[in-house]
């Protein structure tokens, strides 16, 4: 079963059921183990290095970030 047609499933549930599959599945995460996070942790790394590197993304020079997070904490 693929992400999207388990979303498809999900969002035919009823809205009581759904916000209990939402809230287990936020909480999710806390029951990993240390290596578990370790190892999602350089995927989410190398998959955003893979990005920048075939130009799918582009970087944003930390002083453009901190400047636009400034002007919308107004």
């Amino acid at each position: 079963m693929t992400i999207d047609e388990l979303k498809r499933e999900a969002l035919q549930l009823d809205p009581s059921t759904r916000a209990n599959l939402a809230r287990e599945l936020l909480v999710s995460p806390d029951y990993l183990s240390e290596p578990e996070v370790e190892r999602l942790w350089l995927e989410e790394a190398v998959r955003r290095d893979e990005e920048m590197a075939s130009g799918k993304v582009k970087p944003i020079p930390m002083d453009e970030v901190f400047a636009e997070l400034r002007a919308t904490q107004g």
